[in-house]
């Protein structure tokens, strides 16, 4: 009978949307991928071996690891470099003089920061929930931050044991900050790939909010690794990518996404992630509003799009797909309709902070 509910409850609230409003742009890609967005993060601490292996179990196509530098030169996976939000890194004694502010991406971060740690010290830290107001921390302190080596060997054996290959989306966090601290990850990163059977073949897809390093990773790529695809992230129109900013450049993210913008970026990467709003922005009374022009012109220039991000909690979806007033209120049935409504304007892929409502939504259409 829950199925039934839920099943009634997806399709009210997609007839609500549909209603009002149409899309019918056809995909790019022959499947939609369901991303797990730093693995399955609204159910387990993000960016950890058991976030990553929940998503795999509920059905992810890719799985996430947001990469970042350790001060030994190791890639590990945090969302960002400063880690006190995502691990407990503020109970230990030991590290106290390590807190500092530091100036990210034209930004002061004060708190602590992976590249002021070696892999051994990180590797005493444990994982914690990054949204405890609205996530449980039941897991909190029970998983390492992993290495990307790490991750890949977990992908590996656990596509060996499914039966099914799953493809990994990493994201260089910051480059022009990494390689300035004499950090440079995109290099590392290529020879960790291809230090690994498993991603010398698995699809593989970098991301980058940068635009030089996505470049470099093309020139450094050609057509030998066709198992390699770049994806350039956007951000709010008014934005710029903080390597254009250091290069005295005016472009925002914006202007990437105007139809000249995007063959520019057809001529280095294979797809586009903006934010979901970018795709169908929010009407004044923050319910769903009409789709905007950018999938169907990205898919002019050949570019997928794989836009950011649903998660489960009515706070995270258009008003009028809310179930009650509380924004805590985990929604399955407001997210697959909002999902939906995306399927129709055309997404190739998208990712998700829960991996099984996003197979539910593509699956059982």
């Amino acid at each position: 009978m829950a199925g039934v509910r839920l099943s009634w409850a997806v399709f009210a609230v997609g007839a609500m949307f549909m209603g009002h409003v149409q899309a019918n742009e056809a995909p790019l890609a022959p499947k939609v991928l369901v991303i797990g967005h730093r693995g399955a993060s609204a159910l387990r601490p993000e960016h950890t071996l058991a976030s990553y292996g929940k998503a795999i179990a509920d059905g992810a196509d890719f799985i996430e690891p947001d990469l970042v530098m350790t001060h030994d030169g190791v890639p590990v996976a945090r969302h960002e470099n400063e880690i006190s939000g995502t691990t407990d890194v503020a109970q230990h004694p030991e590290f106290a003089s390590r807190k500092a502010t530091k100036t990210i991406d034209g930004h002061a971060v004060t708190g602590w920061f992976t590249e002021d740690f070696t892999l051994a010290e990180l590797k005493t830290l444990r994982a914690r929930e990054r949204l405890p107001e609205f996530r449980s921390t039941a897991y909190d302190g029970q998983f390492q931050i992993p290495t990307l080596d790490e991750i890949i060997d977990f992908v590996a054996t656990e596509s060996a044991t499914r039966g099914r290959v799953i493809g990994i989306i990493p994201e260089i966090k910051h480059g022009t900050y990494f390689k300035k601290a004499g950090l440079p990850m995109e290099d590392r990163v290529l020879t960790i790939l291809a230090a690994h059977a498993y991603t010398r073949s698995a699809p593989v897809e970098i991301q980058s909010f940068e635009v030089a390093n996505l470049r470099y990773l093309r020139g450094k790529l050609g057509k030998a690794h066709p198992n390699i695809r770049l994806l350039q992230l956007l951000d709010d129109t008014t934005e710029q990518p903080y390597d254009v900013v250091t290069a005295g450049s005016k472009m925002s993210y914006g202007d990437m996404m105007t139809p000249k913008g995007l063959h520019e970026i057809a001529t280095y990467a294979d797809a586009i992630g903006p934010n979901i709003r970018a795709i169908i922005p929010l009407a004044s009374d923050g319910s769903l509003g009409k789709p905007t022009s950018l999938v169907r012109d990205a898919h002019a220039a050949k570019l997928e799009v794989h836009p950011y991000t649903f998660r489960p909690e009515n706070h995270f979806q258009a008003k009028n797909f809310w179930q009650g007033n509380d924004p805590k209120t985990f929604n399955e049935a407001g997210s697959i309709a909002e999902i939906r409504a995306y399927l129709a304007a055309g997404v190739d892929a998208f990712f998700t902070d829960d991996p099984a409502i996003g197979r539910k939504a593509v699956d059982e259409r």
